[in-house]
């Protein structure tokens, strides 16, 4: 089992930016692919950003352009900027790693989650 801890949320203004990290307890990283999720009050937890094995990248159409996920294989972590913040990005942020090097948008597609971490943004 894969172990994940998010770091790098908090409050932060409409406008503003935020960089969430998320390290693996993995000798060998880069053959994941790794995700971030997010979960409102009250809705169900949704996919953000993934990033698969070999550097490709996909987004949710709602933060497409405001957001970017990255990964540096050395450090076993991968990184989600977010900028442009609104107050709807309010949720606790997961980061997950996929069950295969090319994993989806999916849950299902992930087998190992983060503890979460809360981002805020306020109007």
């Amino acid at each position: 089992q894969v172990q994940l801890v998010e770091s790098g949320g908090g409050l932060v203004q409409a406008g503003g930016s935020l960089r969430l990290s998320c390290a693996a307890s993995l000798r060998t990283f880069s053959p994941y692919a790794m995700g971030w999720f997010r979960q409102a009050p009250g809705k169900e937890r949704e996919f953000v950003a993934g990033i698969r094995s070999d550097g490709s990248t996909y987004f949710a159409d709602s933060v497409k352009g405001r957001f970017t996920i990255s990964r540096d294989n050395a450090k076993s972590t991968v990184y989600l900027q977010m900028n442009s913040l609104k107050p709807e990005d309010t949720a606790v942020y997961y980061c997950a790693a996929g069950r295969t090097p090319f994993a989806g948008t999916k849950e299902a597609d992930f087998s190992s989650w983060g503890q979460g971490t809360q981002v805020s943004v306020s109007s």
